[in-house]
């Protein structure tokens, strides 16, 4: 009897690992990134208008305010996830987004993109496009989902694929005193550079 429950527990040691292994590898199927051809995949710049005159709206506990209208096409450079950060309540997930050049393969191949604390970082060995060209077409936006579809949509997407995103630049504030402002230009850099956006809708593309 001995022999059988250490048998058993040896098997059902094995079944576990593979498993685990099966997951983990369908994890990685599901986030690795859709690659695309050379050229310029999302030509347009991004649009924005000034907000129509509304009264501020409640979600999750903050007041939100619009600032703007917006709307975007752009190519997915990098996603990143945020559980634990005073904004994750609010926004989940952050994108960097690339558009003009950098939605273009050629262009990309050698630059590297990183995310980490709601900031966005890039580096190159040398560059077929100069630095401000890079800094005015393409941006970390803090992404607030306006209801639970945009959100599992937001949360699936992947790096390498196109998406259309509409909704506004918004002010958060929070009942604690936390605030969060959206940029309104594509061409600033450093702290206060990244746009949050409440994403009214999203659609998202391999191609």
């Amino acid at each position: 009897m001995d022999d059988l429950r250490e048998w058993l527990r040896e098997r059902w040691g094995l079944v576990t690992l593979g498993v685990a292994a099966f997951g983990m590898g369908l994890l990685w199927w599901q986030g690795r990134p859709v690659t695309q051809p050379a050229g310029v995949l999302a030509p347009e710049e991004p649009l924005q208008v000034a907000a129509e005159p509304g009264a501020p709206w409640t979600f999750r506990a903050h007041r939100i305010t619009s600032l703007a209208r917006f709307e975007l096409r752009a190519r997915v450079l990098g996603v990143e996830r945020y559980r634990f950060d005073r904004a994750a309540d609010l926004s989940p997930v952050d994108f960097a987004l690339g558009w003009g050049p950098m939605s273009d393969s050629r262009v990309l191949q050698d630059i590297t993109v990183s995310q980490r604390d709601r900031w966005f970082f890039w580096s190159a060995a040398r560059l077929s496009i100069s630095p401000s060209e890079i800094m005015s077409h393409a941006a970390n936006m803090h992404l607030i989902p306006a209801t639970s579809v945009v959100e599992r949509r937001l949360l699936a997407a992947k790096p390498g694929q196109l998406v259309t995103l509409r909704g506004q630049l918004v002010r958060a504030d929070g009942q604690d005193g936390w605030h969060w402002v959206s940029s309104l230009t594509r061409t600033d850099t450093g702290d206060g550079s990244c746009e949050v956006v409440w994403v009214e809708s999203v659609a998202i593309a391999d191609r």
